[in-house]
């Protein structure tokens, strides 16, 4: 008998694709709509998007760096003042509110009524409290650095061919008065929390659906030929505020951002999607990818997961000469420095049993 089935290719099914390989030889896992050779590509996204940005640049393509560090800023200090983490200084963005706020605010269409928050003697920007590694010391010397810092994240949006964004968490913190979106809980890298003002919202698939349409009808309108290219995190959430246990809390989050990003592929032919949270977390791959935290991806895991893009892509030049060692931050981050703004939330875990 005829049936669809039949007409369907071996990666389509488990059997062929999966049981009698080992986990490193699964393949099929992407076919690209977009490609990325001979394009100005851009970054931004959750703390795994910091890998990708890494390497793009290490290979070869044109990665725009709209807020390069200043020459006399050692480069082992260039992480802890945000720069090289995406194509500019804007930190961790987690959620798709806060993406589509940053856009309006680099069009000058939104600005938060929160501008500054207290800390350690100083102020910090609350919507990215932890890019100076020390607090501005007024809030005059914060709003002009903003300025400029807005005016190249719209130079940014302008200029990219493609535009990478990784979604990482639904969970988000936003102010009561106009809604906005701040990577951080406010009171744990400056300000002071106050329940009047602040609100946790943990935003369903529609309101991230519903964020991300209007990211790119809006992107699109002043960047007519961007295309756009989703991938998921696949670092499980470091804390949760919500009353789920943290790994179903997780789980949540991360479906909701997967189902999201297949319907805006699915629904926009100049979006693309890649597997690097399947590729991850898959439960054949039997945590291989993982660190011992059980959280944090590997060295070899985001090696592999560039390795499958890279060969999807058509392969990738190598690097003129290996970038210069950074150094560490803990040792589930050895091989690799990432900037996470959510490893603040550990803390207020430790010395729990």
């Amino acid at each position: 008998m005829s049936h669809p089935y039949r007409s369907q290719p071996p990666r389509a099914f488990w059997k062929k694709t999966v049981s009698h390989r080992h986990p490193m030889d699964v393949g099929d896992w992407y076919s690209p709509r977009i490609l990325f050779e001979g394009k100005s590509i851009a970054t931004a996204g959750s703390c795994f998007a910091q890998h990708i940005g890494r390497a793009l640049r290490g290979s070869g393509f044109d990665y725009i760096d709209a807020e390069p560090a200043p020459k006399g800023l050692p480069p082992e200090a260039h992480m802890d003042f945000g720069y090289g983490m995406y194509s500019a200084r804007y930190g961790n963005v987690y959620t798709s509110r806060q993406l589509l706020q940053l856009l309006r605010r680099a069009q000058g269409r939104f600005t938060p009524a929160e501008t500054a928050w207290p800390h350690r003697g100083g102020v910090v920007d609350p919507l990215r409290p932890t890019i100076e590694a020390e607090p501005f010391a007024s809030v005059a010397e914060l709003e002009m650095l903003r300025r400029d810092h807005l005016a190249r994240v719209l130079d940014m949006f302008e200029r990219a061919e493609v535009f990478v964004f990784t979604l990482g968490l639904t969970e988000a913190w936003l102010s009561a008065a106009d809604g906005t979106a701040f990577p951080l809980c406010p009171g744990t890298a400056g300000g002071t929390f106050d329940p009047a003002r602040h609100r946790f919202r943990n935003l369903s698939a529609a309101e991230v659906r519903a964020d991300m349409d209007a990211f790119l009808t809006e992107l699109r309108a002043l960047n007519p030929s961007v295309e756009v290219f989703l991938t998921v995190s696949p670092v499980p959430l470091m804390a949760t505020a919500t009353q789920a246990q943290v790994a179903v809390a997780s789980s949540y989050s991360k479906s909701v951002l997967r189902a999201v990003a297949g319907e805006l592929c699915d629904a926009h032919d100049f979006v693309d999607y890649f597997p690097s949270y399947e590729i991850i977390t898959q439960p054949f791959m039997q945590g291989y990818f993982f660190e011992p935290d059980r959280r944090e991806v590997s060295p070899h895991g985001v090696a592999h997961v560039m390795k499958t893009f890279f060969a999807a892509q058509g392969g990738a030049p190598m690097p003129a000469a290996p970038a210069p060692p950074e150094p560490e931050l803990s040792e589930a981050e050895r091989a690799e420095r990432v900037k996470c703004d959510e490893e603040l939330l550990a803390v207020f875990g430790e010395g729990e049993p």
